[in-house]
């Protein structure tokens, strides 16, 4: 029994204690992996433009109603770097966006990322499914949102940077 209550309150802590988190104020340090299996770190980042990088999980439904919200406002989008990145297998990423995502997936500026290290959660500190990030060109947070309905907050700030 006393076994039971130790669990119980060490899953509590630890619920309530991702749920505090901060998300990741400067860009952090990363290496995730592009579909065909290439690194993909700080480096290969896209230089001088805003940073938008959605962490998302295929079988999320917010995730896929972010992820449509943003694909329909891509024009917005055209000039900030787009890294998407999950921790799911290329098959269900590719299917994601060919399903979520049409627009969005065939720009220049969009990269699709997997994150098989689980680095993501650990580095960049999300809250939950989906995490938007945006980083300016010095790669400092603007703007963080983990609901769907909040796409437009990042759009607007956006807009604002980059007229």
């Amino acid at each position: 029994m006393k076994y039971i209550v130790c669990t119980v309150l060490f899953i509590i802590m630890s619920v309530e204690n991702i749920s505090a988190q901060i998300p990741a104020q400067t860009l952090p340090d990363f290496e995730f992996s592009r579909l065909d299996k290439s690194p993909f770190t700080n480096k290969d980042l896209a230089h001088g433009e805003i940073l938008f990088f959605v962490f998302f999980d295929s079988e999320c439904d917010h995730c896929q109603r972010a992820v449509k919200n943003i694909d329909e406002q891509y024009k917005s989008f055209k000039k900030t770097a787009v890294y998407f990145i999950s921790l799911d297998d290329p098959d269900k990423i590719n299917r994601f966006m060919a399903t979520y995502a049409t627009q969005m997936k065939a720009q220049k500026n969009v990269v699709l990322l997997q994150d098989k290290l689980n680095q993501f959660i650990a580095k960049f500190k999300p809250r939950r499914y989906p995490s938007l990030f945006l980083y300016s060109t010095d790669k400092i947070l603007m703007d963080y949102e983990d609901n769907e309905e909040s796409v437009f907050r990042i759009v607007n700030a956006i807009n604002k940077t980059t007229k």
